[in-house]
């Protein structure tokens, strides 16, 4: 797993060890911020299920403004925290539930990126975040799954696109107007 672009392009990151946790793709975080390419720079990034930090370190490395890093996992906030420190870069790492998160933070943020482990459905989390009004207006919440989950209509979120790279499916939103 490497930065893709940006002012840190290249670096490798540290991974888990094991096959639990399954970071986003090389190919589909290419991809994805190709998507993004000109609503990262000067943004407000959430990168939730964060893991080692992968998808929030790519948005700091093409000059995000401010990146919060979310997870309930004490060793992906470890593993996020070492990323971060390798590149020399600060941000904002909460240990805590999505859901909680979700509901009562009081940030508001351009891009959130959702990544839950496989097997977790994090429909519940993207109706909080819409609720709690965390998407600025003309943002875009990414929402990765696999294909055994099937994302119906979210109050107070437009469904923008879907995107597929490999097993991974991309849901796009957007604050409905």
């Amino acid at each position: 797993m490497r930065i893709i672009a940006g002012k840190h392009r290249g670096r490798v990151l540290k991974e888990f060890k094991g096959r639990e946790i399954r970071p986003t793709a090389d190919r589909a975080k290419e991809a994805i911020f190709n998507i993004l390419q000109t609503e990262i720079y000067g943004s407000t990034f959430l990168d939730v299920y964060c893991g080692t930090g992968n998808m929030g370190i790519e948005a700091i490395s093409r000059g995000a403004e401010k990146v919060v890093f979310v997870d309930s996992s004490k060793e992906s906030v470890q593993i996020a925290k070492f990323n971060l420190e390798m590149i020399k870069e600060n941000a904002e790492i909460v240990c805590q539930d999505a859901l909680t998160y979700a509901g009562t933070t009081r940030e508001k943020f351009d891009v959130i990126f959702l990544d839950p482990p496989y097997g977790i459905d994090a429909t519940p989390v993207l109706e909080t975040l819409a609720k709690n009004g965390v998407l600025n207006d003309g943002g875009v919440i990414i929402y990765e799954h696999s294909e055994d989950f099937q994302v119906g209509e979210i109050e107070g979120l437009e469904h923008k696109n879907t995107r597929k790279y490999g097993i991974a499916h991309f849901e796009f939103y957007g604050v409905k107007q």
